[in-house]
């Protein structure tokens, strides 16, 4: 017996929770036609795969401004004060870049350039 052909031929086993279907059921009723369980499903996909969402920023304004000041005030305790000015520079580098050999590996900051 050939019968009609199937209109989405992959099926997918998917797990809801129990809020998830009751806000489903709501949202379905609301449609009109109100569509079977699956195709409402479906819609809810394709609406939220078409959806563009704003990028989220990394970091809130400022924060990295700030952080930078708290680094820069915690490293100028630490250095010597009575060390010569080119001195304290160096050491405020190495404190805020790291030991030469782990900075390729660090993962923050990008890739030095080879010299």
């Amino acid at each position: 017996m050939i019968g009609r052909p199937e209109t989405h031929p992959i099926k997918k086993v998917v797990g809801f929770s129990e809020d998830m279907i009751d806000a489903l059921e709501t949202w379905r009723a609301k449609q009109r036609p109100v569509p079977n369980l699956s195709e409402a499903i479906r819609w809810l996909v394709e609406l939220g795969l078409t959806v563009k969402a704003p990028a989220k920023p990394v970091s809130k304004p400022g924060r990295r401004m700030r952080a930078r000041e708290l680094a820069t005030t915690a490293i100028e305790k630490i250095v010597d004060p009575a060390a010569p000015p080119e001195e304290r520079t160096e050491r405020n580098r190495r404190l805020t870049k790291g030991p030469a050999e782990f900075r390729d590996d660090r993962v923050d900051q990008p890739k030095a350039k080879p010299k």
